[in-house]
């Protein structure tokens, strides 16, 4: 079997190593100049297997008119001339209620805890060097009302496999002693042991490093796919934009918001739309260890994740919604950088490095992953979100059980197309 991926982000190459390891030919078409230069660039670092909750949950709808009023705000709506947009707000705002909500959250744990077993047995295997650390994550809640709503949280998990505690502020800031500088503000935590963090572009750029010398893997970089040929419900090859073709037996578009452009020619329309974030990479100089957490840690009222790797430390927030898909704005990274110095004080804001990647999110959190009703032959592993990272290893390996037709190591139905 010959299998063709396109896209080179940690979810395409995550997923050419899964067929590598399964014995399959393959080949890995890059657009850009490298694996991992999108979305999967400087994203937030966290693998965040027990925290999983979706977007869309009851909790968001009284928030919602505060956001789009408040310039500050972790969420920005521009309302477009988009019919795309507005189909996926509505499927948004549909599963904003709570028996959805619990009913993903249930189906992303095991995914999820899938994608950190495979991670494991794959660095067993082959040693990856991404700053990789179990280092533990804590939810800080400003509010206690807020906080008693996330011990249900924390009550509903646990029956699902989770291992988390409830802290109060004095025991917070005794296990991370930089969130002192929360004070009074600081209502108590939600601390899970056993969460992760690393660089998803140097993990993603040591599996595409060991896949280039891999004999069974073909791998091209600026290989832009303009069109799928297809013929008599199968798709034949890909089409380059330089004219060329690649044919192969089996097709997957892992290639984020470029997925939906390929299926649309082929009659259909996957629902997944760009959220863009934003991401700061402070560095840990002398004299600063200490400002910054050793922990990771999520203000969970205004959406900032700070997670410690290797000589930076990440922090992730915002989400702009029909917003500019291009550069950075300036203007939320400087709001990003305030809000980032009222919570760490001591942190070298001013000298960070600002980024910002569109996530290719559905509106049920749920990536798609699986055969694609446009053809035979053609399978998705595309919509993550702001999951891309924590989710690629499970997803690698939930997608290369199905194409073989082996038994799924969990239920690939809250995956399938929708």
């Amino acid at each position: 079997m010959h299998v063709c991926i396109v896209g080179a982000g940690v979810i395409g190459t995550t997923t050419a190593w899964q067929l590598a390891r399964q014995g399959i030919k393959v080949t890995l078409l890059e657009a850009g100049d490298g694996p991992g230069l999108g979305t999967s660039y400087a994203n937030g670092g966290q693998l965040s297997y027990s925290y999983v909750a979706p977007l869309a949950d009851p909790s968001v709808l009284p928030s919602l008119p505060k956001w789009l009023l408040d310039r500050r705000s972790p969420l920005r709506f521009r309302p477009r001339m988009d019919v795309h947009q507005w189909r996926w707000c509505l499927r948004f705002l549909r599963n904003c209620d709570g028996t959805t909500a619990k009913r993903t959250t249930a189906a992303m744990l095991t995914l999820s805890y899938l994608s950190r077993d495979t991670l494991h047995r794959w660095m067993d295997e082959t040693p990856l060097e991404f700053h990789h650390r179990s280092n533990g994550k804590l939810i800080a809640y400003r509010s206690p009302e807020l906080l008693e709503k996330a011990r249900k949280l924390v009550e509903y998990q646990a029956a699902h496999g989770a291992q988390q505690k409830v802290l109060s502020r004095a025991e917070s800031i005794d296990l991370e002693p930089s969130l002192a500088g929360l004070d009074t503000s600081l209502a108590g935590c939600i601390y899970t042991p056993g969460e992760e963090v690393g660089d998803c572009y140097l993990f993603t750029k040591a599996l595409y490093d060991a896949l280039a010398k891999h004999p069974q893997v073909t791998i091209r970089n600026h290989a832009q796919v303009s069109r799928l040929v297809q013929r008599e419900g199968r798709i034949v090859a890909a089409e380059l934009a330089d004219g060329g073709q690649i044919e192969a037996d089996q097709f997957i578009l892992a290639n984020g918001l470029g997925a939906r452009k390929l299926l649309r020619q082929q009659g259909g329309n996957a629902m997944i739309y760009g959220l863009k974030g934003y991401s700061l990479s402070v560095p840990r100089t002398q004299g600063t260890e200490a400002a910054a957490p050793e922990i990771s840690v999520t203000d969970y009222e205004r959406r900032i994740v700070y997670a410690p790797i290797g000589p930076v430390l990440r922090i992730a927030a915002m989400v702009d919604i029909g917003g500019d898909p291009g550069a950075a704005n300036p203007q939320r990274i400087g709001q990003l950088k305030n809000q980032v110095k009222e919570t760490f004080p001591g942190l070298a804001v001013d000298e960070a490095v600002g980024w910002s990647g569109e996530r290719p999110a559905t509106p049920d959190s749920k990536p798609i992953i699986g055969r694609s009703k446009a053809a035979d032959n053609l399978w998705l592993n595309i919509g993550h979100g702001a999951l891309g990272f924590t989710l690629a290893c499970g997803s690698a390996a939930l997608l290369g059980a199905q194409l073989q037709g082996d038994r799924a190591p969990i239920d690939p139905r809250p995956f399938a197309e929708r």
